[in-house]
């Protein structure tokens, strides 16, 4: 019988929960910053367009989520044997 020489897995089941949920705290970040187009391609609404959504809050939540990123990458499994 030859032995199988299967490397184990690199990451266990809660760091792809993790890598889920900062994908999903990234893609709120994006559909915070969606938006502020005009009805009138002549009319520039600045109000609109540099609201504190866009501008601090969305980018505030996607760096959120690329910490949680982070951290399920580099959280360690422990593997049972």
């Amino acid at each position: 019988m030859a032995e199988n020489n299967i490397p184990p897995a690199m990451f266990g089941k809660s760091n792809y929960v993790w890598m889920l949920i900062g994908a999903i705290v990234i893609a709120l970040g994006m559909l915070l910053m969606v938006g502020g187009k005009s009805d009138d391609p002549a009319v520039f609404n600045a109000h609109e367009v540099y609201s504190t959504r866009r501008i601090t809050i969305a980018p505030i939540v996607i760096l959120i989520g690329l910490a949680i990123e982070g951290y399920a990458i580099f959280k360690n499994t422990t593997s049972k044997q």
